[in-house]
């Protein structure tokens, strides 16, 4: 049967709401940032702009596409879901989403990988695992508590230290505590982000940090990974230490749910929604202070 204007249409909004447009930065800066400012006199047009087009869209079609479909049980479950905070995908379109995946980003792994060198492909062949491990069946690392947050981190941390793979940058001391404060705002993000679904994971039957150490631990396991976050961009180089700024306002975020009972997890989806626009905030901040470093170098 040949797909009608009207189905083919709604294939496409299916693939694009699941792919979660809100987040496409939250992939691609990093990349961007990191293989612009790592790259010097070596920085290539072309490995750029492949980057951040994939760690754009594609990446985030395998990261949001996969787990929508394999989460399909437990998201009717979830009242979250079904808007920005995560795609409802009818199960007409699961074989099509995961088809989609693999043509959209197949043609961009090869040519990252023709573009770069050893260094740059682990770190890729270990940025694409994560998104598939996170939600792919038999490995389902969103269901290993702990493990569900190391994931998460690196799903956003990767890009970025893939640009200073693929750029080739010298790493230092004092990078190594950005990306390391950088995995820890992952981690903490991702923590908090399960504390609202504690009572739908349980009855979905997911595992979570959340679920395992309860909410309330969850939250000040936040808070704390937010806070050594910031206090990790002190021992970076110009202009880390200023950068260290930015943790504030997410670990402010996490203290009205302290004292957070596992039944009244669900209440802290309104510091999760704050949480997507303290990202713009943080990101305009890092941004300048880019900027700043960029015309001191």
């Amino acid at each position: 049967m040949t797909a009608t204007p009207a189905s083919r249409q709604s294939t496409m909004r299916a693939l694009f709401t699941s792919s979660r447009p809100i987040s496409w930065v939250n992939t691609a800066y990093p990349f961007g940032a990191a293989y612009l400012l790592g790259s010097g006199e070596h920085f290539s047009i072309l490995a750029f702009l492949i980057g951040v087009v994939y760690f754009l869209v594609p990446y985030n079609l395998a990261m949001y596409g996969i787990n929508d479909v394999f989460d399909y049980e437990s998201d009717l479950r979830n009242p979250r879901k079904g808007g920005v905070e995560g795609a409802l995908l009818d199960k007409s379109v699961h074989r099509t989403t995961l088809w989609a995946v693999v043509i959209t980003n197949v043609p961009f792994l090869v040519a990252l990988v023709l573009l770069g060198g050893p260094w740059s492909w682990l770190v890729l062949a270990i940025s694409v695992f994560a998104v598939i491990a996170y939600s792919a069946p038999g490995l389902r690392f969103k269901e290993k508590p702990f493990l569900d947050s190391l994931t998460s981190s690196t799903h956003f941390v990767s890009p970025a230290v893939y640009g200073l793979a693929l750029a080739g940058t010298h790493w230092t001391g004092q990078l190594v505590a950005v990306c390391v404060a950088f995995f820890l705002w992952g981690v903490a993000s991702h923590a908090f982000g399960a504390v609202q679904d504690v009572l739908a994971d349980r009855a979905g039957g997911i595992g979570s940090v959340a679920t395992v150490i309860g909410a309330r631990t969850t939250v000040r396991l936040a808070f704390v990974a937010y806070v050594v976050a910031g206090i990790a961009l002190l021992f970076s180089a110009f202009p880390g230490p200023i950068a260290a700024v930015v943790v504030i306002p997410y670990a402010l975020n996490v203290l009205p749910w302290w004292n957070v009972t596992d039944d009244g997890a669900e209440s802290a989806n309104a510091g999760w929604k704050r949480f997507l626009w303290i990202n713009y905030l943080a990101g305009f901040l890092v941004t300048m202070t880019l900027i700043a470093y960029a015309f001191t170098r």
